[in-house]
């Protein structure tokens, strides 16, 4: 189990830049084909903005043509957790930090093999540390 941190919204206001405050603690989007990391080729660990978790491996990063970063699976069990969403008249599945509760994306059931997955997240709410 990953141990959480906890902290006022006040402070993670001051730590984040406004994007990452809207996508990670505000539940927000970034525009699709915008984000740092839509394309990104670089070998390493994408960790969490908002706490460092680790949360995917680059060779678990595909192109999806969504326009966000898309992963088939998460770097471990237990880095990251999903939870049923109902906003915007949709029924969909958010992908938080487990560390922090930031949210991160959404996950979707039509991703490549092995899993079927495609973790789709916000470039906003990644921090990669190239190998």
């Amino acid at each position: 189990m990953t141990e959480k941190i906890r902290k006022p919204e006040d402070e993670w206001r001051r730590e984040l830049t406004p994007e990452q405050f809207h996508i990670l603690r505000q539940k927000g989007t970034e525009g699709a084909f915008t984000g740092e990391y839509a394309h990104s080729k670089t070998a390493g660990v994408y960790r969490c903005a908002a706490c460092g978790q680790e949360l995917f491996a680059s060779d678990t990063k595909f192109e999806s043509g969504s326009g966000w970063p898309s992963f088939f699976q998460p770097i471990g069990q237990g880095c990251v957790e999903s939870h049923e969403d109902s906003s915007h008249g949709m029924r969909r599945v958010e992908v938080t930090c487990a560390r922090c509760d930031s949210h991160l994306g959404h996950v979707f059931p039509d991703g490549p093999r092995p899993t079927g997955l495609r973790y789709c997240i916000n470039s906003a709410s990644l921090k990669l540390q190239p190998k």
